[in-house]
């Protein structure tokens, strides 16, 4: 029942998605970064926007062994993502694992919501940093807000939901290298920063994705 109800709820977010209005800003780094694998980072509650995003190509995600986590990757799944089973509570080792294989085979991206999957709330945890290190990736910050939508303040993550057919901005910043020091302070600043201007963005010349 759990694969099925993924399956309903990964079409209804399909079409809901389609109708998004996405801007997309990209920091002008990246460019130097093209040839290289990235490591998506960004946090639980803001992907709702993100999913709307045109990724430029192949994107791993790591999913939760638990039940909830087969409705889950059911779901992401119809959005075009590849899905490995695992998480940071249960046979995170081997879920990550899997997944840095999974990258270096397909030469793929990875995305991670980085404050893992009970929080604390925008504290980056070490996957995506083991990830990229894993890989020869670099860390991609992103961040995301929408013009309408409703939030869901008394959950954790305070997940956000864009109305059909609301304007939503998808922020990817400067790349950063997951071997330099203090690289998970770097993300958790990054992200932030991503975020701010997702939120500032309305005033902002549209841009186009350089890596799409």
């Amino acid at each position: 029942m759990r694969a099925l109800l993924g399956v309903l709820v990964g079409l209804v977010a399909r079409i809901w998605l389609a109708t998004l209005r996405v801007r997309v800003v990209v920091d002008p780094a990246l460019e130097v970064a093209r040839d290289r694998p990235w490591v998506l980072a960004f946090l639980h509650g803001t992907q709702w926007p993100l999913l709307a995003w045109r990724r430029r190509g192949p994107t791993l995600v790591l999913v939760s062994l638990s039940a909830d986590g087969e409705l889950q990757s059911r779901a992401l799944r119809l959005q075009g993502l590849s899905v490995v089973r695992g998480s940071s509570s249960r046979g995170g080792a081997r879920g990550l694992a899997a997944l840095v294989r999974a990258m270096k085979r397909r030469r793929a991206d990875a995305a991670f919501a980085v404050d893992g999957p009970r929080g604390p709330y925008g504290v980056v945890k070490p996957g995506a940093v083991l990830a990229a290190r894993a890989t020869g990736a670099v860390l991609v910050p992103m961040g995301s807000a929408m013009t309408s939508g409703l939030v869901l303040r008394r959950a954790w993550d305070r997940f956000a939901i864009a109305w059909p057919f609301t304007r939503v901005t998808v922020v990817l910043g400067p790349p950063i290298e997951p071997a330099e020091p203090a690289a998970r302070e770097r993300v958790e600043a990054a992200i932030a920063r991503a975020n701010d201007v997702a939120r500032e963005a309305p005033a902002q010349k549209e841009l186009s994705c350089a890596a799409s």
